[in-house]
């Protein structure tokens, strides 16, 4: 291949010769050469030229617009050329890297300005969210194990329905608990205090109620599948034991079969250790009530059942083990969180009336009593309607407890509260929901265990006064109490004689709080009573929601005008005034 000819036409260089700007690239003949050819000729001088650097810069310097731009652009010019770039020197240098400095320095400082004006405006979309769509807001922050995305809707604290065989646990991923140690089951209350107490000795879970533990499924064995077919697969169970009065039992026991009915679980109740009979002596068979999703299926064996933690498949809960369920984590789970104060319990007040509605229903022969208790009351109330010329008065209860039982407030001198107190809230709680009747006095029933503050108030109050002790109808007059109660003494008792002061509790709480309601009978217009007591708690739920605390305002406090649940132990001075039931 021949040699290419060497140039031969170009001319020397010359200081004073004028230049033709051309692009880095371009070459004899080229389409850019010739595109360039267009534009201005400038002149530059030799001391001019001396100050590009041509080594580094050389096409920088030439040319300062882009390709091909038109030389009639105002971005083409002389001046532009020249100050595209500065000589690289050392001075230039340190100039350049103080400004990369300051620049690095400016955007650090202002870095904590922007971070805040962002979480600012997360804060402040937060809390618009809060006022105008709080549902949206509370489902994406609190989800409980059983929120999945289509489930994402439901507030943490309505009930879910689980079907029976999502309580099935797998044995490989249980984490088995021993009560071999024991030789009879099921264990006594205290027992199974102790082995809660092991299992939350040391530290405080913060989980959903209903959440697994880290640890796994946590349950004794169960036998294989085939061998219990005909046993309920998975059970709550209340044990009553004695240690608390009936009314404290009752109202933990109606939380238990809420959470029963909610988690889809069968319901029982165990009378082992009651000292107050059989259940059935005083109550209707809980699963004739409450069906439950295996009508039909047979109780767990009794080594099977569980205190803690409540996740087994066969939990069992005492007055005792109450508090390691029905304390905080309830409240949190179960509790309206939408509410403030007082409204924030009505989903667990409802829960109860729910219970006392259709589980604890009291049996055929108490129910008799009860109405027998109603009719004489009734037939009380108008004679002396009779003798005032009027007709259809109501009644107010009152309820008076002595006793081992001490007032929640330090106030009063001995803990107990005066019987001109209970006068005091009797008079004005007449006057305020009957104004037309002021100077009227209503007739109340009366409700004590102690006979002595029975005859005091009796001698005091300026009405009329009914109760148990002055039944006309002996059966009732025998279920009035003997003496003030005292769980020690009870305990002494023979067993038919704790079976009919058990019989007469059941009776004065229907009177008192209108519970088990039966058609046209007297129902209570307000109760008076003492929150110490949890008579006087359940009484709130027999007299409903509406009733018992009025009109609530969104702040969840009572109204103080239209309410008919009166408590003369705090008076109001905490705050929700009102609790569902009492831990121990």
């Amino acid at each position: 291949m021949p040699r290419p000819r060497p140039l031969t036409h170009v001319p020397p260089y010359h200081p004073d010769q004028q230049l033709t700007p051309r692009t880095p690239h371009s070459a004899s003949g080229s389409r850019t050469s010739r595109a360039e050819q267009g534009f201005a000729k400038l002149q530059i001088s030799e001391a001019e030229a001396n100050e590009l650097d041509f080594d580094d810069h050389h096409d920088a310097a030439l040319q300062s617009a882009p390709l091909l731009a038109s030389s009639s652009t105002a971005r083409f010019s002389v001046h532009h050329s020249r100050g595209r770039r500065s000589p690289i020197t050392k001075e230039n240098r340190e100039r350049r890297a103080r400004t990369s400095s300051e620049v690095l320095s400016l955007a650090v400082s202002r870095l904590p300005l922007a971070l805040g004006i962002f979480l600012a405006v997360i804060l402040l979309i937060l809390i618009v969210l809060s006022f105008t769509r709080p549902e949206t807001l509370h489902r994406y922050v609190v989800k409980g194990p059983y929120h999945s995305s289509s489930a994402a809707a439901v507030p943490t604290n309505t009930p879910i329905a689980q079907p029976a065989s999502s309580h099935t646990h797998s044995e490989a991923n249980t984490h088995l608990l021993s009560y071999a140690n024991y030789t009879t089951f099921p264990l006594h209350p205290d027992e199974y205090l102790v082995e809660c107490a092991k299992m939350h000795q040391g530290y405080m879970a913060h989980g959903d109620y209903w959440e697994i533990s880290p640890m796994g499924i946590m349950d004794v064995q169960h036998p294989e599948q085939d061998e219990i077919d005909a046993i309920c697969s998975s059970t709550i169970t209340y044990m009553l034991d004695g240690t608390a009065g009936l009314a404290a039992d009752l109202a933990l026991m109606a939380q238990a079969a809420a959470l029963a009915r909610e988690r889809n679980r069968t319901f029982f109740v165990d009378d082992t250790y009651w000292n107050r009979g059989k259940w059935t002596d005083h109550f209707e068979d809980v699963r004739a009530q409450q069906l439950g999703p295996q009508p039909g299926c047979r109780a767990p064996p009794p080594d099977e059942l569980v205190a803690c933690p409540r996740t087994a498949r066969h939990w069992v809960i005492n007055s005792r083990t109450a508090k390691f369920h029905f304390s905080h984590a309830f409240s949190n789970h179960y509790e309206d969180p939408f509410g403030h104060e007082l409204n924030r319990l009505k989903p667990i007040f409802e829960s109860a009336l729910h219970s006392f509605g259709s589980t604890i229903i009291p049996n055929a022969k108490n129910m008799e009593l009860i109405h027998l208790a109603r009719t004489e009351l009734a037939s009380f109330i108008r004679d002396i309607d009779s003798r005032l010329g009027v007709s259809g008065s109501p009644y107010l209860s009152v309820h008076i407890r002595r006793g081992d039982r001490k007032t929640l407030s330090y106030t009063f001198p001995d803990r107990k509260i005066p019987l001109e107190d209970y006068l005091t809230a009797l008079k004005s709680t007449w006057s305020r929901l009957h104004p037309q009747e002021k100077d009227a006095f209503p007739v109340v029933y009366l409700a004590t265990d102690s006979p002595e503050a029975h005859r005091q108030f009796s001698e005091k109050n300026e009405g009329e006064t009914f109760s148990l002790h002055e039944a006309a109808n002996s059966r009732l007059r025998d279920l009035a109490s003997p003496g003030e109660y005292y769980q020690s003494w009870f305990n002494d008792l023979g067993l038919q004689s704790r079976i009919i002061a058990t019989r007469g509790v059941v009776v004065d709480l229907a009177l008192i709080s209108g519970l088990w309601p039966e058609r046209n009978v007297h129902s209570p217009d307000a109760v008076i009573c003492a929150m110490s007591s949890t008579i006087c708690t359940l009484s709130a739920v027999g007299l409903g929601w509406d009733r018992a605390f009025g009109e609530i305002d969104k702040m969840g406090n009572p109204d103080k005008e239209g309410e008919r649940w009166v408590d003369v132990d705090q008076k109001g001075r905490i705050i929700p005034v009102w609790a569902a039931f009492q831990l121990f």
